[in-house]
């Protein structure tokens, strides 16, 4: 029995959802996206509600219920609302500039990183309290995720100063200096 599977999608107002086959297209005001829902997992619509329904009950069929309707529902929540990732930068001299739709980190290397966003994902830069915040957005839940990960990627935060790229209200747990943790002798 899946939980998740089972749960009923409300479709909001200005979502128009057209199941065919196996592939689910969700129209929003955002943009649209299409969904292909897995083997052996059918999308029924009635009004404006969405059951997903498997329609047997192997091990691999089981697996994928939850999935398929969370995807779906991922789907219709991206075209209504969006999704969007904040990231921010923490340490001297680091840096974020804008060059066409791709961004350029000047992270503490010797040279600067160069991030594109995947299709459908747009960034964008401010300064907040003098520090680099960046917003990563668009309608798709896992190329927002990514993008946002490869950026994170190119200096996670280090556990000494907390210095580096994180998600804004992400909490990095300092460790003690050799100096702290240094005992009689």
């Amino acid at each position: 029995m899946s939980r998740i599977g089972n749960k009923i999608i409300i479709v909001p107002e200005g979502v128009k959802v057209t199941i065919d086959g196996s592939n689910v297209t969700c129209q929003g005001a955002k943009g649209t996206l299409t969904v292909t829902l897995n083997h052996g997992i059918e999308a029924q619509l009635n009004g404006n509600e969405i059951k997903v329904i498997r329609q047997n009950d192997t091990k691999q069929v089981k697996q994928n219920h939850g999935t398929s309707r969370a995807n779906l529902h991922n789907a219709i929540v991206g075209v209504h609302d969006g999704y969007t990732k904040i990231l921010q930068m923490e340490g001297i001299g680091y840096k974020a500039v804008m060059q066409g739709e791709s961004i350029v980190l000047s992270a503490g290397y010797s040279h600067t990183v160069t991030i594109h966003p995947d299709a459908g994902v747009k960034i964008s830069v401010a300064q907040v309290n003098n520090k680099p915040e960046i917003t990563v957005s668009g309608i798709d839940k896992q190329a927002v995720g990514q993008t946002a990960a490869r950026i994170r990627e190119v200096r996670r935060p280090e556990p000494y100063l907390g210095k580096g790229i994180r998600y804004k209200g992400e909490r990095i747990i300092l460790k003690e200096g050799k100096r702290a943790a240094g005992g009689k002798k």
